[in-house]
C-alpha cells in the first residue's frame, strides 16, 4: 500500500536542499515524463489530440481543488493577465482596495489604468478598510514576501456588507491551503509553485454571471466551438468561463495534468499537515538561534528579517532559499523533510 512518503519518494529526486517552492515548485517524475512525451508528439508529427485532452483535465482538476464548478474556470498564462482582465472591467473612478506590498501581479494592472482609485492598507487591516464605494478588494491569500495569510472570511463578510467584489490570488496557497474560491467573485493562481507544474499556465475563477468581465483577449479557443472559430470574428463565445481562455500552452498542460493528479492523490489536508509541521519546526529552531520569523501562523512560508544577505552563501552550500526585501524566505512543501529544516538551521548557526 502506497503511503504519503512512498508516493513522494517515487516522484522527487532533488539534488539540493530545496526550500524555495514559493518561487518554483519541483517537478514530479511523472510530470517530467509527460513533458517528454508531449515533445515527442510534436517531434514525430503525431496528432496533438491528447494534449488538448490534458488541457480540459487540468481545468477539471483545478475546479475540484478550488471548490467550484468547472464552468467557472478559465485558463491563461499569468496572474498579471487575469488581473488585467478584471482591471479593464472596472468603470473609471472605481476604488480598488489592496494590501500594502502585495505581489506586483495582483496590483500593477489596477495602477496602470490611471483612472482608478487604488488604495493600499496593511494586510491586517484590509477587511476593516472596506467601505461604501469600494468596488473591488484585491489580495493574495498568502503573501509571497513573508507568508502572512489574509483573513479571507472577514474580508468576504466586509465586502458583502459594502457591496464590493473580491479578487483573491491563491498562487501561494492552493495546493497546501484549503481553497474556497466559491466564496469570492474572482480568483487566480499560477501552476508552477505549490501545484508543482511547469511555467506557462494560470487559472482564473469567475462568477456564474461572469462578473461583468468582457472577453477582450478572446481568440479562437474562447469560442463555443473552437475549431469552428478559427477564422473571422468568433461567432459564438463559450457559454462558460472558457470564453476568457487564452491560447493554451499545450506542453505545460500535459505536464501539469500529472502534477495535479499527484496533489489530489496525496490530498491537500495531508500536504498541509506535512508542510506546516516543517515550517513550525523551522520557526522554533530559528527562535532558538535568536532569529524571530515574521509572524505568519499557519503558513508554509517562513520569512526572517535581516537575513536575506545570507542567501548566496546558503545557495553555494546547496540550500535553496530566497532573499525577499532583505528577508530570508524558506518555503516547505511535500518533498521536504525534517532533515532539510535541520540543514538550514545548522547553516544559519555558523
Amino acid at each position: 500500500m502506497e503511503t504519503f512518503e512512498s508516493l513522494v519518494r517515487a516522484e522527487f529526486t532533488p539534488k539540493t536542499t530545496y526550500l524555495n517552492t514559493a518561487s518554483n515548485g519541483l517537478l514530479p517524475a511523472r510530470t517530467v515524463a509527460a513533458l517528454h512525451e508531449a515533445a515527442l508528439l510534436r517531434a514525430e508529427g503525431r496528432p496533438l489530440t491528447p494534449l488538448h485532452e490534458d488541457v480540459e483535465a487540468c481545468r477539471a482538476a483545478y475546479a475540484r481543488l478550488a471548490g467550484v464548478p468547472v464552468t467557472r474556470v478559465a485558463l491563461g498564462a499569468s496572474v498579471a493577465a487575469h488581473t488585467g482582465l478584471i482591471a479593464a472591467s472596472l468603470p473609471a473612478g472605481a476604488e480598488v482596495l489592496t494590501a500594502e506590498d502585495d505581489f506586483t501581479s495582483v496590483l500593477n494592472p489596477f495602477h496602470v489604468r490611471g483612472d482608478l482609485k487604488v488604495r493600499s492598507v496593511p494586510l491586517e487591516r484590509i477587511a476593516e478598510s472596506v467601505r461604501p464605494g469600494t468596488a473591488l478588494v484585491a489580495v493574495s491569500a498568502a503573501q509571497s514576501a513573508d507568508g502572512r495569510i489574509a483573513d479571507l472570511p472577514a474580508l468576504r463578510e466586509a465586502a458583502r456588507t459594502h457591496g464590493a467584489r473580491t479578487y483573491v490570488d491563491f498562487s501561494q496557497a492552493v495546493g497546501w491551503l484549503p481553497t474556497d474560491a466559491d466564496a469570492h467573485d474572482f480568483s487566480a493562481a499560477v501552476s508552477f509553485k505549490w501545484l508543482l507544474g511547469p511555467h506557462g499556465a494560470a487559472f482564473l475563477v469567475v462568477p456564474e454571471d461572469f462578473g461583468g468581465l468582457s472577453p477582450i483577449l478572446a481568440g479562437w479557443v474562447a469560442g463555443e466551438e473552437p475549431w469552428d472559430s478559427c477564422y473571422g470574428p468568433v461567432a459564438e463565445l463559450a457559454h462558460s468561463a472558457r470564453r476568457f481562455d487564452l491560447t493554451h500552452a499545450l506542453f505545460t498542460y500535459a505536464g501539469l495534468r500529472r502534477s495535479l493528479e499527484l496533489v489530489e492523490e496525496l490530498g491537500v489536508a495531508a500536504i498541509r499537515a506535512h508542510d506546516l509541521a516543517l515550517a513550525d519546526r523551522c520557526r522554533a529552531g530559528l527562535s532558538a538561534l535568536g532569529h524571530e520569523a515574521i509572524p505568519a501562523p499557519g503558513s508554509a512560508i517562513v520569512s526572517v528579517p535581516r537575513l536575506g544577505h545570507r542567501q548566496p552563501e546558503l545557495g553555494a552550500a546547496g540550500i535553496q532559499v530566497s532573499n525577499r526585501s532583505g528577508n530570508l524566505r524558506a518555503s516547505f512543501h511535500l518533498f521536504n523533510t525534517p532533515a532539510d529544516v535541520d540543514r538550514l538551521l545548522d547553516a544559519l548557526s555558523g
